[in-house]
């Protein structure tokens, strides 16, 4: 059974962190490129960032970029989005997805149920 499990999101201020961590079971994490995306009330899913299945390369939206980081742990199939100098219209629920490298949601077949991320003024 696959699961992705998200956790780190909250409520931060303006300007703060977070990290955001999402753990895999039941796929061989590492021939699995991984993303984020992230859905605001009302809003399409939006690509956020994506990551190869080795690490080597990563693709951030322009609206995160300097601003955000994608990792992964492939020792303990691991991904995580580290996310600086947050503004209130970064607030979403954050999915993470294993699949194919990309921007599009349909390349991604397995997802994550969600974390909050709430960014207060």
């Amino acid at each position: 059974q696959v699961q992705l499990t998200e956790s780190g999101g909250g409520l931060v201020q303006a300007g703060g962190s977070l990290r955001l961590s999402c753990i895999v079971s039941g796929l061989p994490f590492s021939n699995y490129a991984m993303a984020w995306f992230r859905q605001a009330p009302g809003k399409e899913r939006e690509f956020v960032a994506a990551i190869t299945e080795s690490g080597s390369n990563t693709n951030h939206a322009d609206s995160v970029k300097g601003r955000f980081t994608i990792s992964r742990y492939n020792a303990n199939n691991t991904v995580a989005l580290q996310m600086n100098s947050l503004k209130p219209e970064d607030t979403a629920i954050y999915y993470c997805a294993a699949g194919a490298f990309g921007r599009s949601p349909g390349n991604f077949g397995a997802w994550g149920q969600g974390t909050q991320v709430t960014v207060s003024s």
